[in-house]
């Protein structure tokens, strides 16, 4: 299939309830909705950004983020566990359900019947995307990894902490993000 028709079919596909259907580095890939422990850790994550944050930050669960990808003709449709972006910059509003990827300054993925997916391809996704900051909590390791400063197909920067120990979040979050409650 020519990625022209991939993409094209890709965008006039209904997923069925209880499934997110994402294009990720031109595979098409089916995952349930999460679980509830799967949720627990995005809800504490999303609570302490939107208190602790030094810049007020709006988010979306579940948004699709349309990516600038490796091929000429095709684009990733990617749908992280939570996008964060300043207020001021409105990145949510009016947008259509595949929203581009301008202004976001945090993705947050949390593992899930996928893991692969969620550290490597979403990775050099959101790299490829230019997003500044992608926050993966890996639930099988029990650790959270902070990717930074993407180029190209990944992240030159990343910083990989237990879970019970904190992770620096630079600007324009600058606070430490507590990770004891995913003990």
């Amino acid at each position: 299939m020519t990625q022209k028709l991939l993409l094209d079919w890709f965008a006039e596909l209904d997923a069925p309830e209880g499934l997110r259907v994402e294009l990720l580095e031109g595979e098409v890939v089916v995952t349930p909705v999460p679980d509830g422990d799967h949720e627990k850790y995005i809800r504490r994550i999303v609570r302490q950004v939107i208190k602790l944050s030094r810049t007020e930050m709006g988010f979306s669960g579940n948004k699709g983020l349309r990516l600038a990808s490796g091929e000429a003709d095709l684009s990733d449709h990617v749908i992280p566990d939570v996008t964060f972006a300043p207020v001021d910059a409105d990145a949510f509003g009016g947008t259509d359900s595949w929203m581009p990827c301008d202004g976001v300054a945090m993705v947050v993925e949390v593992t899930s019947t996928r893991p692969r997916a969620d550290r490597d391809a979403k990775r050099r996704c959101y790299a490829r995307g230019g997003i500044p900051l992608y926050l993966l909590i890996d639930r099988d390791s029990s650790s959270i990894t902070l990717f930074s400063d993407p180029e190209k197909d990944d992240y030159r920067e990343h910083r990989t902490r237990p879970f019970g120990k904190p992770v620096t979040l630079p600007a324009p979050f600058a606070f430490d993000l507590e990770t004891t409650e995913f003990l």
